[in-house]
Parts: C-alpha cells; structure tokens; sequence
C-alpha cells in the first residue's frame, strides 16, 4: 500500500471571538485557517491531517508542497514509524521544529486516519482506549486575546455560561485573572502568556499569582528552550505547563529532566504527528508528569488530539478555542456541547470534511502532488 498522492488546501473561516480580533503577523486576523492534507493510497483510501498553522500557513505549505510531499510518494503508507524516521531525517537538516515538522505532521495524521479506516475502527481503539471507550470528554475554554478586562470577564462568564468548567486566559496581568475568577467563580483558570517574560518578570508574577488558584501557568518564560529558567519559576509554587514549542521528545526529555514542568503539552499538528505525541505520553507516564496536548485547532488535529486523550490521558481535558465559526467542514465534532466534546466512534479520524464547506471557503486552489507530477 503505497502513497498515491497529497494534496493540500487552505480553509478560511469567518469567526466571532466575543471582542475586536488582533492584528496578527502585521495583518488582519479575521479568518481561522486550517491548512488540510489530503492523503491518498493506490489502493484508493483516503486520509485527512492537518498542519500547524495560523500565520505560518505559508511557510508550511510551501514545505509541504514543495519538499515533504514529493518525498512521501510511493513510500508504503502502513509502516508510519518507518516513514516518519525516513523523512524527519530526510529535513532534519532544515529545521527540527517548524514549517517542515509541522508540514510532515499532517501527513503523519493522514496517515493513521488511513490505518483506521483500513482496520475499520476509530483512532482511539487503535490507540488501546484506556478511558473504555469515552464517549464524550471534558474540555476548557481557550479564551483569546482581549485588550481589557471587561472583555475578559464577560467572555470568561459566557463560556461558563456554556458549561466550560475550566478556562483559560492569554493575557499577562493579575488584574485579567481576577476578573475571570470573579466573572466565573465556578470555573478553574489557567493562565498562558505565550512566553512573554524573562525570568526576572516571571518570578515577580508567579509570587504575585501565587494564592489565586491557577490550575497552571502555561510558559511563562522567554525563549521557550530556557529550561533552567523555567524550572526557576516552577520553585515559585504555580504548576507549571509548556511544550506546544518543543521539538519531540527528547525537547520534552529535557524539560522534565530540568524539573521544569508539571504539565506537558505535546502538538500534534506541530511535533511531527500522532507517533511523536505517544512517545511523548509514554515519557511523561514514565516520568509521572501529567501530559495534556495543547490543540487549539479545528480540523483533522483537534480530531487526532480528542481521540488519544480518549484512549490514552488519565486527566481528559480538551482545549477548545474560545470563538464561533460561521461554518466548519468537520461539524459537529468540533463543537462544545456543555462544555465537553464527543469523541467519534467511526473508523480512523471518524469524520471527513464536508465538501461544499470546504469549496465554499476555501481560500486559493488545491495543490494536488502525485507521482510523475
């Protein structure tokens, strides 16, 4: 069973996040993208992944169809670790995290829809199923961006209102907690600054939130890859999650060796796919680290993420972005009900995308790779 063809396409969403949407990468945000793979076999199955994403959709794409496509055609589709060593090596030269990690990622997820559908049975089931079959999990309101914290509370009160009993804010003041909390006394937040401080400010804040009843402090120190630096702010007394920014799992081998986390959050649409975030949970379980995959997407990597967190996470928890689409070709299976989502029961992914939603919002044409091309 050989690769056939990939191809890939961009979806461009209209979106209501509750407040004014930011500027992002020097342009407007007022479109959520998902840059989606399509992956065919000779045989004729078909597979669905998806690659990180936002503004760097570009760059993705480019390595997607320029570089890691052509390099996946005629390979034997069923041995995806084989093939994710060959070609993980194969670009490692250009990068081990960023546009051709994240390019092969969806690949890799296309590839385990395949492996699903082929075996008829959802990805889940595949991955052992653990929590027995979940059929629905709890999940937590990814709250975006908001200039003020009157928007932040009314927002935080809706998603409570909507059943989310854990929210989380990206924001960088105490003033923006506090009035979550007090929009949303039922609900527990977290707190994710997207890396915006050194470890001097760090310190401050985390001291300074120390007595608010964060459920975490998601990577609060810049850069990232500063380990030591982070384990730093861990002492402070705030559990401490990051790693949607880690290169595999030796990137997470290195923080929970550094005693720098409490929470790891694996990307599948950014780590190299569904292979690279098991290693990452069979790590983190060997370890006793909580994992919990960051996924705040809405295709085929939010799909992936739901299924392993059924099958394989002791703690389920789903992110959701916080906003609403004026369509999605993966409904309903991206969409929150009371707070939780369904996991899919049928075979790989469990959902294709709906076509017309697809051909309605798609943004430029479909770049289709295939032997000979």
């Amino acid at each position: 069973m050989q690769i056939k063809s990939v191809s890939s396409t961009i979806v461009a969403l209209p979106f209501d996040m509750g407040g004014p949407k930011p500027p992002f990468a020097g342009r407007p945000w007022d479109r959520l993208e998902i840059l989606l793979v399509r992956v065919e076999t000779d045989d004729g199955l078909v597979g669905w992944g998806e690659c990180f994403g936002h503004a760097a959709i570009p760059a993705t794409r480019a390595a997607l169809d320029t570089t890691v496509a052509p390099l996946v055609i005629g390979r034997d589709a069923d041995d995806i670790a084989a093939l994710s060593r060959t070609i993980l090596h194969a670009v490692h030269l250009l990068g081990r995290n960023g546009p051709h990690v994240y390019a092969y990622s969806g690949i890799e997820i296309a590839l385990w829809d395949i492996r699903g559908k082929r075996a008829g049975k959802p990805l889940h089931a595949l991955l052992g199923d653990k929590g027995g079959g979940r059929p629905e999990l709890d999940a937590y309101a990814s709250l975006l961006w908001y200039p003020d914290a009157q928007l932040v509370a009314k927002n935080a009160a809706a998603a409570a209102a909507r059943g989310y009993r854990h929210i989380k804010l990206h924001q960088v003041t105490r003033d923006d907690v506090l009035a979550a909390k007090a929009a949303a006394p039922g609900a527990r937040i977290m707190l994710d600054v997207n890396c915006a401080w050194p470890v001097e400010t760090a310190h401050a804040m985390a001291r300074a939130l120390k007595d608010d009843d964060l459920l975490w402090l998601e990577e609060p120190v810049f850069p990232p890859e500063d380990v030591h630096g982070l384990a730093e702010i861990r002492r402070d007394g705030i559990a401490i999650a990051a790693g949607e920014n880690t290169a595999g799992v030796f990137g997470f081998q290195t923080l929970i060796e550094a005693g720098a986390i409490d929470i790891a959050q694996p990307s599948v649409t950014k780590i190299g796919g569904i292979g690279e975030v098991l290693r990452v949970i069979a790590l983190g379980r060997a370890r006793g680290v909580q994992v919990t995959p960051h996924c705040p997407y809405f295709g085929p990597g939010f799909l992936a993420s739901v299924h392993i967190i059924a099958a394989l996470i002791d703690k389920p928890l789903v992110e959701v972005l916080w906003l609403d689409m004026e369509a999605n070709p993966f409904d309903p299976w991206v969409t929150p009900v009371n707070g939780r989502v369904r996991v899919p029961q049928g075979p790989g992914l469990g959902c294709d995308p709906d076509a017309s939603v697809v051909t309605r919002y798609r943004r430029g044409e479909t770049v289709i790779t295939q032997s000979g091309a």
